[in-house]
């Protein structure tokens, strides 16, 4: 019987590591990792325990580099999640955010010319913007993009549709809100102020702090997105991926020193002057169906993350 192949680009990245790593876990699926490493880790390659998984240096922004590997495999599934990240290098480096357009047409292009039966795509959060309704629902809520990163993922999601109107390719659209876990880089606020607390630095925030976000533990993210797969459901549809307790980032730079027993200090650094909302808070009703089990608390995701930071000291 032959196995099912799947393409993860930016699979040596934080989620998409996670979502490879799960889909060799079956030994039915052939995964092939596409990642440019520029913001990937070589420890984030997951262990081959079926023989069924092979990374390849490849740039989705380059057709030559993609195309080879579309061709050589004829993919049955493609989960797209190569992309620049972080608020901070995203704003820095708006041209290369905007290069990801490129990716995407390769990737929908490829998809489409061989016989790829469904995409799965991470768009962000971002694409609502600072939005006007709470919770910021998939199907309700304006999209309100404005910087850059969220431009591209919201273009993204449009490619997606008018494919699947004018060349009948599936897809599914991911809304990831913030998630975290053990391996994310450092540029993220959770990680960051879990090896800033365990080494008893100041923990830094921008403004007052009383922004707010939710957090969603990887492990629940990843699960809920594969349902998404196995079992068809949200096909040419949207799902926003997050949970739905909302904290401001004062409390939970709190919290992270009082569960670390740190002795850090907060200090407050001025506003970014663009790219931090005041508020994100999704509706998770199509996720928690997704899932089918209790979300893992930020309390509990919290001790997990710290457990590893402390292994790797």
């Amino acid at each position: 019987m032959s196995k099912t192949k799947i393409l993860v680009t930016g699979g040596m990245g934080f989620i998409g590591s996670n979502i490879a790593r799960k889909l060799a876990e079956n030994k039915d699926n052939y995964v092939v990792i596409a990642d440019n490493m520029h913001t990937g880790h070589f420890e984030n390659l997951p262990v081959a325990k079926h023989n069924n998984i092979k990374y390849i240096k490849s740039d989705t922004n380059f057709f030559k580099d993609i195309s080879s590997i579309f061709y050589a495999y004829k993919f049955d599934y493609v989960f797209h999640y190569a992309a620049l990240v972080g608020v901070k290098r995203t704003l820095e480096n708006p041209v290369a955010v905007l290069r990801d357009l490129e990716g995407i047409r390769n990737v929908l292009g490829l998809s489409k010319n061989t016989g790829v039966k469904r995409i799965f795509f991470s768009s962000s959060s971002e694409v609502y913007g600072e939005p006007v309704e709470f919770p910021q629902n998939e199907y309700t809520t304006p999209l309100n993009s404005r910087l850059p990163y969220a431009i591209v993922k919201n273009v993204g999601e449009a490619f997606l549709r008018s494919y699947k109107q004018e060349y009948d390719l599936d897809y599914t659209i991911f809304r990831f809100f913030n998630t975290y876990g053990p391996n994310q880089s450092e540029d993220f606020v959770m990680s960051r102020f879990i090896r800033a607390a365990l080494n008893n630095q100041d923990l830094t925030i921008y403004g007052d702090g009383s922004q707010t976000r939710t957090f969603c533990y990887v492990e629940d993210n990843v699960d809920a997105c594969l349902n998404a797969f196995y079992k068809n459901k949200y096909v040419n549809d949207v799902v926003n991926i997050g949970t739905d307790f909302e904290i401001t980032i004062l409390e939970l730079a709190k919290k992270i020193i009082k569960l670390s027993g740190s002795k850090s200090k907060i200090i407050h650094l001025p506003p970014l002057k663009e790219g931090d909302m005041t508020r994100r808070c999704p509706d998770v009703r199509n996720m928690k169906k997704l899932l089918g089990r209790k979300m893992t608390g930020i309390d509990d995701g919290i001790r997990i993350l710290l457990k590893e930071f402390r292994k790797r000291k």
